[in-house]
């Protein structure tokens, strides 16, 4: 088996990373869990946190996602993030955009569920993403509550 594996970080508006890592610690809908060289075939479904890379070297990066999903081969993990920042250019600006982002989900959800009576979970879903999203801004910082979001 292989000490390394490829790694891809894609967000929307660019390729944020693309190494040889030992190990990727992801943030899964199900729960956190790591990939490593080797890892059985799956494709997770991402909540909003940090993914953590430890690449061929041994050094440590973190990326902030709002969510998205990743497919993880054995030989390769691919995780395209709904939004994606470096740890490092996380700033509260940064942050009161993904959580936008999780506020326009859950009222889309919300009214869905008011125009055409779609099922609770989608509405509890997109409640819990946005708790998730909260919980992410606190673990690094940064404040929920700090721009005035619309109702």
């Amino acid at each position: 088996m292989a000490d390394t594996m490829q790694f891809d970080l894609v967000a929307p508006e660019r390729n944020l990373l693309s190494v040889p890592v030992r190990e990727v610690r992801l943030p899964g809908e199900d729960g956190d869990l790591t990939a490593m060289p080797g890892h059985a075939p799956a494709i997770v479904n991402l909540r909003p946190g940090l993914v953590t890379v430890i690449d061929d070297k041994g050094t440590e990066s973190e990326f902030a996602i709002s969510g998205g999903f990743a497919e993880i081969n054995g030989e390769s993990v691919s995780l395209l993030a709904e939004i994606g920042r470096k740890r490092e250019d996380m700033d509260q600006d940064a942050f009161d955009e993904m959580m936008r982002a999780a506020l326009r989900k859950k009222k889309a959800a919300e009214q869905r569920e008011e125009q055409q009576g779609a099922a609770a979970g989608v509405v509890a879903a997109a409640a819990k993403l946005l708790a998730d999203m909260e919980a992410l801004g606190a673990h690094i910082g940064l404040d929920p509550n700090s721009a005035n979001f619309p109702d």
